[in-house]
């Protein structure tokens, strides 16, 4: 009879001061942990579960709405329907992103930067997608055709280099100076990527009471389901605009055009990508990325429990 073992889990002082979470306290995957360690992990309690699926599940709703409106509307071929489209593939891409850096990030601290790269980029993509679908639909009447409905999106495209900069940037100086790292990144989240900041900084509730909520109940599990909260009000609102202003919109702004839809997403991806390429080639020189974990035997590779 087949049996799988699931991944053993560890204490705080067991793994890396470089995967040390604020206020948690056991919970912790093995450091250096295989692929199929990490998915496996997905179905053991740990203290990344609901953090893996808080993403993992919305991904497949956004992806179902997405499937729903493209039976609906002729996002394809219509014009007018391109900057939705961008912002719908942006919805679906983020969480799935978070998801799997969640779910990855134990393999290594050379692993975990890269994956919380590729998440804060798709973040900032996302962010760029917002822009699209208020710049083509949301956009205050007197603002249209004026010099900031003109520049939006592309300003959006350049601020989203400047949020995956920062935001890669602020894993760095992460262990020697840990407030820099804090502000680089509430930053990117409460004032660009246009997340709930306060539960982001704050870790409400685990500083009040470390080790108790180290499985459910702690900041960035509430981070999540309010981020998803909020993208499906969101999404619900653009719609909304998408019908209701259809006809008073075009009769005042020309047709979207590949360049300023497709051209500027497929701009903002390549640079966003290089960013990402960037900060990972200068990995070496970042803190814990080549530290073995204390309190857990090197050789012990694939640790599973007894």
């Amino acid at each position: 009879m087949l049996t799988i073992k699931l991944p053993q889990i560890f204490r705080v002082h067991q793994v890396p001061r470089i995967f040390w979470e604020d206020g948690i306290m056991s919970g912790y995957r093995h450091p250096k942990s295989s692929a199929l360690d990490c998915v496996l992990s997905s179905f053991q309690m740990t203290n990344e579960t609901v953090n893996i699926w808080t993403h993992f599940l919305p991904t497949w709703y956004f992806v179902w709405r997405f499937l729903v409106l493209s039976s609906s509307l002729d996002l394809c071929r219509e014009p007018y329907h391109w900057p939705l489209l961008i912002y719908l593939l942006l919805v679906c891409l983020y969480p799935f992103a978070s998801s799997c850096a969640h779910t990855f990030s134990s393999m290594s601290a050379r692993a975990r930067h890269i994956c919380y790269f590729c998440d804060y980029g798709a973040l900032s993509l996302y962010s760029l997608g917002c822009a699209f679908a208020y710049g083509a639909y949301a956009m205050p009447d007197h603002w249209v055709s004026g010099v900031w409905h003109n520049y939006f999106v592309p300003a959006a495209a350049f601020n989203s280099f400047v949020c995956t900069g920062l935001s890669c940037y602020s894993r760095f100086p992460e262990l020697e100076r840990p407030r820099l790292s804090k502000v680089l990144r509430t930053a990117y989240t409460r004032l660009f990527a246009r997340r709930p900041g306060f539960l982001f900084a704050s870790h409400l509730p685990k500083p009040r009471a470390p080790g108790r909520f180290d499985y459910i109940g702690h900041s960035h599990q509430l981070f999540h389901i309010c981020a998803v909260l909020g993208t499906h009000f969101q999404l619900e609102a653009i719609l909304c605009d998408v019908r209701s202003r259809r006809a008073w919109l075009r009769g005042r702004l020309p047709a979207p055009g590949l360049p300023s839809t497709f051209g500027t997403a497929g701009l903002a991806l390549l640079g966003n990508a290089a960013i990402i390429g960037a900060f990972t080639a200068a990995l070496p020189r970042a803190p814990g990325s080549s530290v073995s974990p204390p309190g857990v035997p090197a050789e012990a590779g694939r640790c599973r429990d007894p």
